[in-house]
């Protein structure tokens, strides 16, 4: 993580100079030492999967969530996404319910949302990495000033895009974001304990009705079936 080449080349113009900066070398050296003494999620190699999975100039929506899932083998760094043959975790069952009852796509067998963030959805989360079994145990350390620059660079860009903050910590994140030129969708978190507000919120009609009036392809929020019990 201490070279800019970790990066996705199509991120590294906007973010390659973040990287040198001192707040991002105490950053590295912190989680490199949690490596070091036990289970870090997700792995290495996947610290900025998300911003590989959806290249710079091919984002339209942003999704943010949090802090990566701090179970063995859940996390694959994109937010609400897990790797296949993992059990859906109660948020992204949440989120499938409200997609079944607005759209009426059938809820799918896996919780891997790589399809969404092939189509331009960034699975963003605020936190990159997480000691095992403790979450938000890396908050704090440097990766939420990492991740601003993300979404200001997202921000910035001439093309707009749809920022999708669900919850009071990712709405704290509203005033790096260009209102004038992008939509935000805002509501509440769709994780079990606000999920009552969640439902019904339409996320996903607001979402594709906004994409099409920026000139961009909606998504097609299907997740194909894997074949697993999710």
């Amino acid at each position: 993580m201490t070279d800019t080449d970790m990066l996705p080349e199509s991120w590294r113009g906007v973010l390659g100079e973040e990287l040198q900066q001192q707040y991002f070398k105490q950053l590295t050296e912190f989680v490199e030492e949690e490596r070091a003494r036990g289970p870090v999620y997700p792995p290495r190699e996947e610290v900025f999967a998300a911003l590989d999975a959806t290249p710079f100039d091919r984002v339209k929506v942003l999704v943010l969530g949090q802090d990566p899932y701090h179970g063995e083998g859940q996390g694959h760094g994109l937010c609400f996404s897990v790797r296949p043959g993992v059990k859906t975790p109660p948020s992204l069952r949440n989120i499938y319910k409200e997609m079944k009852e607005e759209l009426g796509h059938p809820v799918p067998d896996n919780g891997y949302l790589m399809p969404w963030a092939e189509q331009g959805v960034l699975l963003l989360n605020a936190v990159l990495t997480v000691r095992a079994g403790e979450p938000n145990s890396h908050k704090g350390k440097g990766w939420e000033k990492f991740t601003d620059a993300v979404i200001r660079a997202v921000s910035d860009r001439p093309d707009p895009a749809v920022f999708v903050l669900w919850g009071n910590y990712a709405q704290k994140k509203l005033p790096l974001i260009d209102e004038e030129r992008h939509v935000v969708v805002k509501g509440a978190h769709p994780s079990p304990l606000s999920a009552k507000k969640f439902f019904g919120s339409r996320p996903f009609t607001q979402i594709n009705a906004a994409i099409a009036a920026q000139g961009h392809a909606p998504v097609d929020w299907r997740i194909p079936d894997l074949g697993f019990q999710g």
